[in-house]
């Protein structure tokens, strides 16, 4: 697997073991195409393997971030979420505000738009992230 990998490169690149804790948490987050909280990796790992720890999780999954194969979600509803990055095309989220559901989107225009709104007040763009909040059609049906 390419991505495991890169961060078995990145971990040496920095000094850091490549433990087998490690790469078991990293194998199951690169396998799983969802976006995961820190405690909702951390019960997938507990399935297999019951040794490793919370704090084991959590250190990488931010180890996984600045590797650049994650990257962090926040929906507004005060769970920190995780989800791929390295080699997963760049897009956008709708999020509702009751259910929590959310729809990963992209549009070309909207990226062209948001580069020239960098580039009309002379930012030097590093990355973005953009998340609308509405209220999807299921629970729109509920009212």
């Amino acid at each position: 697997m390419e991505s495991q990998e890169r961060f078995a490169q990145f971990l040496n690149s920095r000094g850091l073991r490549s433990s087998a804790p490690r790469s078991q948490v990293a194998r199951i987050f690169l396998r799983t195409e969802r976006h995961v909280s820190t405690g909702e990796l951390y019960d997938l790992v507990r399935k297999k393997h019951k040794e490793i720890g919370y704090a084991t999780v959590s250190r990488t999954l931010k180890l996984l971030e600045e590797a650049g194969l994650c990257r962090q979600v926040d929906f507004g509803d005060g769970t920190l979420r995780y989800e791929h990055a390295y080699k997963h095309a760049h897009h956008d989220h709708l999020v509702c505000t009751k259910c929590g559901a959310f729809v990963e989107i992209y549009s070309g225009k909207l990226e062209k738009l948001q580069d020239k709104m960098v580039e009309k007040y002379g930012y030097m763009q590093e990355t973005h992230k953009l998340n609308i909040f509405g209220v999807c059609p299921k629970c729109q049906k509920k009212k």
